[in-house]
């Protein structure tokens, strides 16, 4: 007990002033981009009408907690895009206004994160940590070279009460029917985020498995989307990802890896 009190105090003034900071960079990022960029983007997409899809994917993530039992999931695609919002199953956007050539939208995504007891030998007597709906906003810079975006999430569902920051940078290039869209992130999660999904409460402590209270975590992911074009309005897809964590998840017991990957299989339909 008297561990998990130091560990929860150290560092407690950096982490307290660490969204303070998300926000202050991000709104930093937006002030930096240059008005000489025209609003081409948004001035086309108020302009275009409604579009939407249908389709259905498979996605397989390898967790880093011990023996985890990862099972390959289906995943029904839902697609819209009109004036005002952007829905890409499991986020969606409310779009508010532009500064500039940034694009500054109200966001809900629902994250996969959490596990039941029962997914792994080295769980059972873990609580259940739950899956979460994350609320904020995020602001994002399309432009000829690249596109960047932010986002600064909070737990809305109340079950980790964390928050989450997240910067990427990413760019399509074509050949042929193929597209081919590298990315590249940088991930925050708070100690709120990191005591709940990979934190041991004392009440969960066994040998082998000691109490640990979660520290706020930077992790980076790097991915790429392979997509082909099998019809003018028919496209598949692939997605590969790789994210390292930071120091935070990599030192809770609960996990026996400082990585996870994902792939994500998917055809879409667009009307």
């Amino acid at each position: 007990m008297t561990e998990r009190i130091r560990l929860a105090k150290q560092g407690k003034n950096f982490r307290d002033h660490l969204p303070f900071t998300a926000i202050a960079v991000g709104v930093a990022c937006a002030a930096f981009l240059s008005p000489a960029w025209a609003q081409a983007d948004e001035e086309k997409s108020s302009e275009a009408s409604s579009q939407w899809g249908l389709g259905i994917g498979v996605a397989m993530e390898k967790k880093p907690y011990r023996d985890f039992n990862d099972k390959a999931q289906g995943i029904p695609m839902i697609t819209y895009e009109n004036k005002w919002v952007s829905v890409a199953l499991p986020s969606a956007d409310l779009k508010l206004t532009s500064v500039g050539p940034v694009s500054l939208r109200l966001r809900a995504r629902l994250a996969g994160d959490g596990y039941e007891a029962d997914d792994s030998p080295f769980l059972n007597g873990m609580d259940k940590r739950k899956s979460s709906l994350w609320l904020g906003g995020a602001a994002i810079w399309r432009n000829d070279f690249a596109n960047l975006s932010a986002e600064l999430l909070a737990d809305g569902s109340g079950n980790s009460k964390g928050s989450r920051f997240k910067v990427q940078v990413d760019r399509r290039f074509t050949a042929g029917a193929f597209g081919f869209t590298p990315r590249l992130a940088a991930h925050w999660v708070d100690r709120k985020y990191v005591d709940y999904y990979y934190g041991v409460k004392d009440s969960e402590a066994q040998s082998g498995r000691p109490a640990y209270v979660g520290k706020s975590s930077a992790n980076m992911e790097v991915g790429l989307r392979v997509d082909y074009a099998v019809a003018p309005k028919q496209t598949v897809f692939l997605d590969v990802s790789a994210t390292s964590f930071g120091s935070g998840i990599k030192n809770s017991p609960l996990v026996s890896r400082s990585n996870q990957s994902g792939v994500r299989l998917g055809y879409l339909y667009r009307f």
